[in-house]
């Protein structure tokens, strides 16, 4: 074996059992407590539109345990309501998510009998009481830090 290799396996051999030694945090044994929690995010999202018209309101309100479980099915995990929203007729839900960068989401579009060019939606996506996005469009609108 060369000098150099040597002086390296040794150098190793002692770091490991100097670190083994010196630190009883790398033990097999969990932290006190066991792990944290996941973080919380409120999300409040709010819907209104220029004029007084029937809403279909897509929204995310639980974090999918898994892009796959997700992509297998989305509206599993993107619920829809209907509702009148106008200037002063807002639609708000307030939902709780670990991870809003990634799946926080409300999209609105007309449904009934108003024609959809007119309606003139917007929407809004809080988190923790903080504006994060804000989106406006004739026929629908979409609030999402994630490019779908």
């Amino acid at each position: 074996m060369h000098i150099a290799t040597r002086t390296f396996a040794t150098a190793l051999a002692v770091l490991g059992t100097a670190t083994c030694l010196a630190s009883p945090a790398l033990a097999d044994d969990a932290p006190p407590g066991g792990p944290l929690p996941p973080q919380l995010f409120n999300v409040k999202y709010t819907v209104t539109a220029d004029k007084p018209v029937i809403a279909e309101i897509y929204y995310r309100d639980t974090d999918p345990p898994t892009f796959s479980e997700y992509s297998h099915d989305p509206y599993v995990f993107s619920p829809n309501t209907e509702a009148t929203v106008g200037p002063n007729k807002p639609w708000v839900l307030v939902a709780t998510l670990t991870d809003p960068m990634q799946w926080g989401m409300v999209l609105v579009q007309a449904t009934g009998a108003l024609p959809k060019a007119t309606a003139g939606f917007n929407c809004t996506m809080e988190i923790n009481g903080q504006v994060v996005k804000r989106n406006s469009g004739p026929k629908g609108a979409l609030c999402s830090l994630r490019n779908w």
